[in-house]
C-alpha cells in the first residue's frame, strides 16, 4: 500500500509539472507564479486523496465480490456472462436467454448453471421487449399486431404478454 501511495504522490508531482508547462504555453510563454502553482498542486492533492478513498472502497467491494464468486462454480459464472450478453446486446427475453443457455445448439450449459444465470441477471425485460419491437417496426416494417405476436410467440421472442404489451404501449406510433 505504501508503494502505491508513493506512486500516486509521484504521479501528482508529474501531473502538476505538466499542468504548469501547459499553462506557460497557453499564456504565450509567460511565467506562472509560485502562487498559481501551489494552488494547482493543492487542488490536485485533494483530487488524489478522493481517488485513493474511492479506490480503497472499490477494493473492499471487489474483495467481497471475489469471496462471493469463489463459492460459485466457474461454469455458472460463465453462464451468467453469456446471459448478460444475450440480454444487453441482443435484447432477448428471460425465457429466450434461458433456452439459449441450455440448448445443445447454443451454449449447452447445464440447467443449474442457466438457472443461476437467470436468477442473478440484472435485466429490464420490458426494455428488452421494447427494443425488439423497435427492430421489428423499423427494420422489418411489421404491423403492431404482428410485432405483438412475434414478441410472445414460443417460436419467436418468448416475452410475457405483459412485456409485449409494455413494448407496444411505448412504441412510436
Amino acid at each position: 500500500m505504501k508503494k502505491k501511495r508513493a506512486l500516486q504522490v509521484i504521479g501528482v508531482g508529474l501531473l502538476g509539472a505538466m499542468l504548469v508547462g501547459c499553462s506557460a504555453e497557453e499564456s504565450g510563454g509567460e511565467e506562472v507564479t509560485e502562487t498559481e502553482t501551489t494552488e494547482t498542486e493543492e487542488v490536485e492533492e485533494e483530487d488524489v486523496s478522493t481517488e485513493v478513498e474511492t479506490e480503497e472502497e472499490t477494493e473492499e467491494v471487489s474483495e467481497e465480490s471475489v469471496e462471493e464468486e469463489s463459492d460459485v462454480p466457474i461454469e455458472w459464472q460463465s453462464a451468467l456472462t453469456s446471459a448478460e450478453t444475450y440480454s444487453d446486446l441482443m435484447n432477448m427475453s428471460q425465457k429466450g436467454v434461458y433456452e439459449q443457455l441450455i440448448s445443445e445448439y447454443g451454449d449447452n450449459f447445464p440447467e443449474e448453471a442457466a438457472q443461476y444465470a437467470i436468477d442473478n441477471l440484472e435485466a429490464d425485460w420490458n426494455e428488452n421487449a421494447l427494443e425488439s419491437a423497435r427492430v421489428y417496426q423499423t427494420e422489418m416494417a411489421m404491423s403492431r399486431d404482428a410485432i405483438y405476436d412475434q414478441l410472445v410467440s414460443e417460436y419467436g421472442e418468448q416475452f410475457t404478454a405483459e412485456q409485449a404489451q409494455y413494448a407496444l404501449d411505448n412504441l412510436e406510433q
